[in-house]
């Protein structure tokens, strides 16, 4: 009897040679590894081992629970130490504060006293001076003492302001201003200013200040660093000159001389900022102190010394 073949129940496997069967799903094969595999095997090891020897990390022996018990015990005791001790010494440490605060405002008090008298013992003395000299010349000596800066004086004249450039520095070059160690630089310099004063005397002025320092025949006019002094006294920009003298005659004159372009060539050069203008009434304080050299005329060498005070114009 003849019928139809019979089909085998499995599969038959690929002829030798042919290419493998491919899973329904392969072109999800991504998303079928997420699905089976949701955990990364660096985790399920990290927990495996987590299982073994407990979830915490906490020792299960005794002897290890004892040992960090007793560590946090004396972590907690440091603690409550240390907070303890800043809270009784911080009223100790605010004593000691303030006593040094109240000494260094009985030192101040005190230097403040002593410059007190020391000024006024200054005026005393620059006052015994002054009629020292009025008294052995007589009004003969009113010149003198106005040449020596030993008496206040007013009257009109110009009012001369020189100030650094607005980005000075304290670079080095090999400018005209290099001589005699004064930087190429936007800073005024002493030499600056004994040219701008020595330009003013020159120029007919009668009385010179600097900084309300009033200068006399023997006053200098110096570098100290980066400080300029005069009389020994450091002055700070910007350096306001007043000068006595007849204003607009007195202005023109120095603004037309050698020191007068040399101020503006700092200003053009440098950055220099200066300023001048004339002024109706100036009032200029006496010299602080009053130098007296004493001479003996040559012809009679056993004749009484006769005191002088030093006058003239200038500055060193």
């Amino acid at each position: 009897m003849c019928g139809m073949p019979q089909q085998s129940s499995e599969r038959s496997s690929p002829a030798p040679g042919a290419a493998p069967l491919r899973r329904p799903d392969f072109s999800m094969s991504l998303l079928t590894d997420v699905m089976e595999h949701s955990l990364d095997a660096g985790y399920a090891q990290a927990a495996a081992r987590r299982g073994r020897t407990g979830t915490a990390g906490f020792p299960t022996a005794l002897s290890g629970r004892l040992w960090v018990a007793a560590g946090l015990v004396l972590a907690a005791a440091v603690v409550t130490f240390g907070a303890a001790q800043a809270h009784s010494s911080a009223p100790t440490v605010a004593k000691e504060r303030q006593k040094l605060i109240d000494r260094v405002q009985t030192e101040t008090r005190g230097a403040d006293a002593l410059q007190k008298d020391v000024d006024g013992l200054r005026d005393t003395v620059s006052a015994e001076q002054r009629a020292a000299l009025h008294d052995h010349g007589g009004d003969a000596n009113l010149t003198l003492e106005l040449l020596a800066a030993a008496t206040p004086v007013h009257g009109p004249g110009v009012r001369l302001v020189v100030d650094d450039a607005k980005e000075a520095s304290g670079g080095d070059g090999n400018g005209p201003r290099e001589s005699s160690g004064f930087s190429d630089t936007g800073r005024v310099r002493d030499h600056d200013l004994q040219r701008v004063v020595n330009g003013l005397w020159t120029s007919g002025a009668e009385a010179i200040t600097v900084n309300g320092q009033r200068l006399t025949a023997l006053s200098a006019i110096r570098a100290a660093g980066d400080a300029i002094l005069v009389d020994n006294k450091p002055l700070a920009p910007p350096y306001t000159v007043l000068a006595i003298g007849d204003g607009k005659r007195l202005s023109t004159a120095f603004q037309n001389s050698v020191d007068g372009r040399y101020l503006r060539a700092l200003r053009q050069d440098y950055g220099i900022r200066s300023s001048i203008g004339v002024q109706g009434d100036l009032e200029l304080a006496a010299a602080p102190s009053l130098t007296v050299r004493y001479a003996t005329p040559a012809a009679a060498a056993g004749t009484q010394q006769v005191g002088t005070a030093a006058g003239g114009k200038g500055s060193k």
